[in-house]
């Protein structure tokens, strides 16, 4: 996994805020490229406990998330965390500028929200997985449920040639958690 230089006061900050009482489950897979699907996304607190996580483990895991969200100064600090901002309104060529990516880096785990929103919705955005297929890396599975307060990983994920099936299983794995105001339907 890509890790950040080692940063004593980094992982510091990380693990006192991620000592707010949340813990850390499962095992992060040792794979130099991946595509990172956290799930379920229903808080704008998921991207603050995940952005702690990374920090506290040193992990450095690109991100994608909305462009509205890279506001001065905020934005500056999430491209320093590794945040690449999207345009939302128009998804062409973002699955084959991150696939591209992934095949062309030595190292680089980028993580997305398969729901592409905290609402609620009754089908996932299937990017994640067109990335993953396109750039013939693997999928590891992190996801929260408050009511525990963990953040976990689950196994790790190699997509088929049958995309609705791959979808299916995920969602069936996701469907035992619980975000912050819903879990998966």
């Amino acid at each position: 996994m890509p890790q950040f230089a080692p940063n004593a006061a980094r992982r510091l900050i990380g693990k006192i805020f991620v000592g707010c009482g949340w813990k850390l489950s499962g095992e992060l897979p040792d794979v130099p490229r991946a595509v990172l699907i956290a799930a379920p996304h229903s808080s704008w607190w998921d991207g603050v406990w995940g952005l702690g996580v990374k920090i506290a483990i040193g992990a450095d895991i690109s991100f994608m998330a909305k462009r509205e969200l890279f506001f001065w100064p905020l934005g500056w600090f999430l491209r320093k965390l590794g945040g690449i901002p999207i345009e939302r309104s128009t998804t062409r060529g973002i699955v084959e500028q991150m696939s591209e990516r992934l095949r062309d880096s030595h190292q680089l785990w980028i993580g997305i929200a398969p729901e592409g929103t905290r609402k609620q919705v009754s089908k996932w955005k299937t990017g994640f997985w067109h990335i993953a297929r396109a750039a013939d890396v693997p999928i590891v599975l992190a996801y929260f449920h408050y009511p525990e307060r963990t953040i976990g990983f689950g196994p790790l994920f190699h997509t088929t040639d049958d995309m609705e099936a791959d979808l299916g299983r995920l969602r069936e794995f996701y469907s035992q958690w619980r975000g912050k105001n819903r879990g998966i339907s």
